[in-house]
C-alpha cells in the first residue's frame, strides 16, 4: 500500500526545501540535477533537482503553468534542457531523443492524445508493441496481437478495441494512452493527467492499475490536478511553482504544508 493510503497520526509539515541541494547519478532510478528550460525570456523550469526512487509512485504537483509538463518533456527527450543534467539508471541521458529514452525503458503518456486515427484501438496498441525494424502493418504478428488484446483488456478497453480512436470518449482515450505506454514494456512511466475527466469510480480503477504496475516492478511519476485522487495513490510528492521546487514530502506532509496550500491546494 502506498504511503498516501496509510492512516495514522498527522505528520509535521515538510521542511523547507534546500535550494542548494545536489544529486549524484546513482541517487535514484531517475535523477534531475539543476534542470532548467527557458523559452526566450521565459524560464519554465528553474534549477529543478529531484530523484525518483526505484519502484515508488512519485506525485508531481503544481498549479497550471508551474512547469510540470515541460519537466516531463525535458526528461523524455521532447525538449532539450537549457541547462542541467538528467540521469536514468546512472547514465547521463540529457537531451537524448524520445525514441532512445523509450528504448532504455522510460515511457510517458501525453495530455494531448496522438493515436493513429486510421487504425483501430487494437492496432494502435499492436503498433506500440512492434520493434522499430518491423514498424509496419505487415510486421504485426499473431503473438503481438494476442499481447495487444491483453493490454486492451487490462486498461478497460476490452469491449472497445475494434473501434476507432475518434469513437472513444475522453476517458477511453486516457486508457489508450496508458495501453500504448505499457506496450513498450517500460521500467518507468511518466503519467500525465491520468484522472482528467474521469468519474470517481473510473479514478479508482486507474489507481488500482497504477498500483498493480508498481507492484510488478514499474516506477511511476504521476502528474494530476485531482489532488484527492493523487494524494491517495502516491508514496511521496514534489511540488513545484513557477518552475521551482516548492516542497517535498509524504502526502500527509504536503497536505499540511502552508506554502503548498497557498500555492495550490487552497485554490481548490
Amino acid at each position: 500500500m502506498s504511503s498516501g493510503a496509510q492512516s495514522g497520526d498527522a505528520e509535521p509539515p515538510a521542511e523547507p526545501v534546500d535550494d542548494a541541494r545536489n544529486f549524484d547519478p546513482d541517487d535514484g532510478v531517475l535523477v534531475a540535477d539543476g534542470l532548467t528550460k527557458r523559452f526566450g525570456g521565459l524560464t519554465a523550469v528553474d534549477d529543478l533537482s529531484f530523484a525518483v526512487e526505484e519502484q515508488e509512485i512519485l506525485g508531481f504537483i503544481g498549479p497550471n503553468g508551474a512547469g510540470k509538463s515541460t519537466t516531463f518533456n525535458c526528461i523524455t527527450g521532447r525538449y532539450p534542457p537549457t541547462d542541467g543534467t538528467v540521469y536514468y539508471r546512472g547514465e547521463d541521458v540529457t537531451g537524448l531523443p524520445a525514441y532512445e529514452m523509450v528504448g532504455k525503458g522510460l515511457a510517458r503518456t501525453f495530455q494531448e492524445f496522438r493515436p493513429f486515427e486510421d487504425r483501430t484501438i487494437l492496432a494502435n496498441v499492436q503498433t506500440a508493441l512492434v520493434p522499430d525494424e518491423l514498424f509496419s502493418t505487415s510486421g504485426l504478428r499473431g503473438e503481438t496481437r494476442a499481447e495487444a488484446i491483453k493490454l486492451c483488456e487490462r486498461v478497460g478497453l476490452g469491449d472497445e478495441m475494434h473501434r476507432m480512436p475518434d469513437e472513444l470518449p475522453h476517458a477511453g482515450m486516457l486508457r489508450l494512452e496508458l495501453a500504448r505506454a505499457m506496450a513498450t514494456d517500460p521500467d518507468m512511466m511518466l503519467i500525465d493527467e491520468p484522472f482528467a475527466g474521469l468519474a470517481e469510480g473510473e479514478i479508482g480503477q486507474i489507481s488500482s492499475l497504477l498500483t498493480e504496475l508498481r507492484e510488478e516492478g514499474t516506477t511511476l511519476v504521476v502528474v494530476d490536478h485531482n489532488m484527492r485522487g493523487l494524494l491517495e495513490l502516491i508514496d511521496r510528492a514534489i511540488v513545484i511553482n513557477f518552475g521551482e521546487l516548492l516542497a517535498e514530502g509524504t502526502p500527509e506532509e504536503i497536505r499540511e504544508n502552508p506554502d503548498v496550500q497557498e500555492a495550490y491546494l487552497g485554490s481548490e
